[in-house]
């Protein structure tokens, strides 16, 4: 079920791509016998919920259908190869940015009276905004929300993770040089961004001798990505009905997140200035140590250390 499940990051709900009927086959060939209704009654006590049609996924052929299977197969077996050598496996995305002053946040609270907010979301009436990029490690159910206030750019995600990786990464997996990402396609860590790939080249990888290998969700599949059901659907609950009216308290409900599972999470105030437009020259790209997996280049690769 693990590497079969989606979720939703604001509602927590999850679901998965089999049929109870194929769960109740897949447990008897492994001398669990029980019936597709047992099977129905303990998802539903683990959170998963039947779902509807949702118009999300792109249309297109056979061929781009395959080759979304394709990516969800690799996806899997890398991570399994990883998780066999003790190697870290991070799941990485930016949660929705959040307008940071007395805004209505969804959700409610048991309170005597409610809190009065302002009555239009208006940008001019923020303090800032909040930019959460997280780090979700699969292995020991912790979580790391780096909390910007300038732009989610490709840098920004580059060192959120090399922050995760100094302060808390090196350490739980001490002498350890291999490094898998989990990403979404799009946004600051797509796979088509150049500067992306060369700030993991310069921070992650000649910075620490890591060798880094990452694996893209298909576009239209980000709800697949562990972190949003796992991290930020759990962020969303524990603040859920109450105003961020500062960064402190933002930074106050993600730090004391947890589930009754093991789920800790820690979080850091980013004050850096990231400018968008950044470019990468092709004099660097022709630098990058990369190396491509020849079924879907695009959305798997590995970089390397370059030799100093």
């Amino acid at each position: 079920m693990e590497d079969e499940t989606a979720g939703d990051p604001v509602s927590g709900l999850k679901w998965t791509r089999r049929t109870t009927e194929k769960i109740s086959e897949e447990l008897q060939s492994m001398g669990i016998h029980t019936s597709s209704n047992t099977v129905a009654r303990l998802l539903k006590s683990m959170k998963f919920s039947l779902r509807v049609n949702y118009k999300k996924l792109n249309t297109g052929s056979a061929t781009t259908r395959a080759t979304r299977n394709q990516q969800f197969g690799i996806i899997r077996k890398t991570r399994k190869r990883f998780e066999r050598k003790g190697c870290p496996v991070i799941s990485v995305d930016t949660k929705k940015k959040e307008m940071i002053g007395l805004f209505k946040n969804a959700g409610t609270t048991w309170r005597a009276a409610p809190i009065p907010v302002n009555d239009h979301d208006f940008k001019r009436d923020a303090i800032g905004m909040g930019v959460p990029y997280g780090i979700y490690d699969s292995a020991t159910k912790r979580g790391t929300v780096l909390l910007g206030k300038s732009h989610d750019t490709p840098e920004f995600a580059v060192d959120s993770i090399e922050n995760w990786w100094s302060s808390e990464g090196r350490k739980r997996y001490r002498g350890m040089k291999n490094l898998f990402i989990l990403a979404d396609a799009g946004g600051s860590n797509s796979y088509r961004s150049r500067v992306w790939k060369n700030r993991i080249q310069q921070k992650l990888c000649n910075r620490y001798g890591l060798t880094v290998s990452v694996s893209h969700y298909p576009p239209g599949a980000s709800k697949w990505n562990p972190i949003e059901h796992r991290l930020f659907s759990q962020i969303s609950k524990n603040w859920a009905g109450r105003p961020l009216d500062s960064y402190e308290t933002a930074l106050k409900y993600i730090r004391t997140t947890k589930t009754t599972t093991g789920l800790k999470v820690s979080a850091h105030f980013v004050r850096k200035h990231y400018p968008i437009g950044v470019t990468v020259t092709d004099t660097q790209v022709a630098e990058l140590n990369i190396s491509t997996d020849p079924a879907l280049p695009k959305w798997n690769y590995t970089i390397r250390p370059n030799k100093m």
